[in-house]
């Protein structure tokens, strides 16, 4: 693993550590509004990366190698949204607006459970990070290392707000600045870990990049649609949800364009 994919890797995390620190500068609860309007853009993005930074380019590599155009992204895309949502099942977690917990039973901190269920929506996040790289070191892809670092700016972006969404109702559960600040940056370590294995996986096996392109975009689109948005219409202010994610949407299409 040269230098740029070791950095590109990093910035997702980078990124949720410098929004798990806004916890820091919390006096009270985070405004609803706010929070409608994070979960909303942290959506935007997850969709357009799903669509520009995978399915397209697994699309694209299906079809220089010869097969059907559509099989690989659509089995890929299946497998992903299943993987998913045993691991949604399986895992107990707890939301932030609910107060049953999901997945199976089990004797753990509310906190714990918590960021539990923020690292489960980091998992796909790495894994769309880890394939992008990938792609770049075959070297025999479309996928350009700008593009790959413009997926990674993306979703660093994206987690941003994520990070602080996680942190400061930690902080309202009662636990100190600082303890919140570290169980928000801890839960996006995944996102490495995930990069990395998913870059070693397809080091191995190369022809199933359209595959894993594919089943990326699948896992984020499932936490987009199981988690996140009914998250951000929960309650009062969903147009203000609505907006983010049209503004996330943008930004996430312009950069993969634009950089891609």
């Amino acid at each position: 693993m040269n230098q740029n994919t070791l950095v590109g890797i990093l910035i997702p995390f980078a990124g949720t550590a410098l929004g798990s620190a806004m916890v820091f500068f919390m006096r009270r609860e985070m405004n609803e509004k706010l929070q409608k309007m994070l979960l909303g853009f942290a959506s935007g993005v997850m969709m357009a990366a799903s669509v520009w930074s995978l399915l397209i380019p697994a699309i694209d590599m299906a079809e220089q190698e010869g097969g059907i155009p559509w099989m690989p992204p659509a089995v890929g895309f299946l497998l992903g949204m299943g993987f998913l949502l045993l691991l949604d099942t399986l895992t107990p977690h707890l939301h932030f607006t609910d107060e049953k917990p999901e997945g199976v039973p089990a004797h753990l901190k509310k906190t714990t459970m918590l960021v539990l269920a923020v690292t489960l929506h980091n998992i796909p996040e790495g894994m769309a990070v880890g394939v992008t790289f990938a792609g770049v070191l075959s070297e025999n892809t479309a996928m350009t290392l700008a593009g790959a670092f413009a997926l990674s700016v993306g979703i660093a972006i994206q987690n941003f707000p994520e990070g602080a969404i996680i942190s400061m109702p930690l902080k309202s559960q009662g636990l100190s600045k600082g303890r919140a600040f570290l169980y928000g940056a801890l839960s996006g370590i995944v996102e490495p870990a995930a990069a990395f294995l998913t870059i070693l996986l397809t080091g191995l096996v190369v022809p199933l990049l359209p595959y894993l392109l594919s089943f990326a975009a699948g896992a984020m689109i499932y936490v987009v649609v199981e988690e996140l948005i009914p998250e951000a219409q929960t309650g009062k202010h969903s147009n203000i949800s609505t907006i983010g994610v049209a503004v996330g949407f943008v930004l996430m299409m312009i950069l993969d364009v634009a950089l891609g």
